[in-house]
């Protein structure tokens, strides 16, 4: 039994901080996540939830290191009385949250793994349900799970734990996430990436004679065989990575195919109003820098606001439009600057972090 106690206990536990890492290594991926919650929660059940969304960050943050102490708690079972009922308290919010979304397909991705493992609603509350009955268990033999390490070194780790995590997530916020799972990575191919893995492989029903025949070959009626219905078995791999990246202006029109010809440098700002301006100066300096490189400005913004900000700043690059949420997947700073050649990416970097003209140059050597 007490085998059985520490194998459960470790699993949940390594699941936790598993969870918890691929959501600090980009914890702006969590705050967007979790302002979508908020801002449906606010449509369905009350106004007073739009609170909630300028603090979307603090919040997630503080989840996002919550769930990875708990995991390391849960494997050294320091104070399990505490670390138990913290579990039921989070296991109850995420399966609603899940639930939720599956039920009533809110938000499409919990992001309960971040960009590292898409889940699907349904999947997401399964993984909540099954992880509800293991913690259930972990709750009802908390008391045979004894510490692992003494009080002091195990609160030295849960502080170190903790520590970590924050270096990480901050690091993250102020530069880019360590790792980028997203498909506008470093060496991915944006063109590559909008055309599907597989086609699709079809699996159809039919009835012959009373008996159901399963085939991925459309059986002719003429044979005796009646169609029942069918499905794509290979689905997930019959879309792209990316089917929402698009690119224009009023001037010139749809701008995506020459968006990613030849080498180009991407100005990315999709809120200029928010946007932070104090690496202006250098950016707009490696621009004029850069000048046998096109550089453009990809936004969200409205028209006025960008011409204001253009202005402002005497940034001379032609600007075009793109979705929000298409830009915040591209890079996750406002603004943020991302060089190309035929579509493949070959740097990215923070405004915190505007490279040199050098820097940019030999990239495209």
């Amino acid at each position: 039994m007490k085998v059985l106690d520490k194998l459960i206990a470790f699993l949940v536990g390594a699941l936790f901080i598993f969870s918890g890492l691929v959501k600090i290594d980009d914890p702006v991926g969590t705050q967007i996540k979790l302002g979508e919650y908020f801002e449906v929660f606010a449509s369905d059940f009350g106004h007073f939830f739009e609170w909630f969304v300028p603090f979307a960050m603090p919040i997630g943050f503080s989840l996002i290191v919550i769930e990875i102490v708990l995991g390391v708690a849960l494997i050294i079972h320091y104070r399990m009385k505490l670390t138990s009922w913290a579990l039921v308290v989070i296991i109850a919010f995420f399966t609603f949250l899940t639930f939720y979304s599956a039920y009533f397909n809110k938000v499409t991705d919990c992001g309960c793994f971040g960009d590292a493992i898409p889940l699907t609603p349904w999947q997401s509350f399964t993984k909540d349900v099954i992880l509800v009955v293991l913690i259930g268990y972990i709750f009802w033999r908390k008391d045979s799970l004894k510490p692992v390490l003494s009080t002091k070194i195990g609160l030295y780790t849960i502080i170190g734990s903790a520590l970590v995590s924050i270096y990480i997530g901050v690091s993250a916020i102020r530069h880019l996430p360590p790792i980028d799972f997203r498909p506008y990575a470093i060496g991915d191919n944006i063109q590559a990436n909008m055309i599907p893995e597989e086609q699709p492989i079809f699996e159809y029903v039919f009835e012959k004679e009373g008996e159901e025949i399963i085939s991925t070959d459309y059986l002719a009626e003429k044979d005796g065989y009646t169609y029942k219905s069918h499905r794509i078995i290979n689905e997930d791999k019959t879309i792209p990575k990316i089917t929402d990246y698009n690119v224009w202006n009023e001037e010139v029109g749809d701008y995506t195919k020459q968006s990613l010809e030849g080498a180009k440098l991407f100005f990315i700002a999709y809120n200029v109003i928010d946007a932070s301006k104090g690496e202006m100066k250098e950016i707009v300096q490696l621009v004029n820098e850069l000048k046998e490189i096109e550089t453009i400005a990809l936004t969200a913004s409205s028209t006025s606001d960008f011409e204001k900000f253009r202005h402002e700043y005497q940034l001379a690059a032609p600007y075009f439009y793109a979705d929000a949420t298409v830009l915040k997947a591209m890079i996750r700073s406002n603004p943020g600057l991302m060089l190309m050649r035929d579509g493949t990416v070959l740097g990215k970097w923070h405004v915190n972090d505007v490279p040199s003209a050098e820097e940019v140059r030999n990239l495209l050597k």
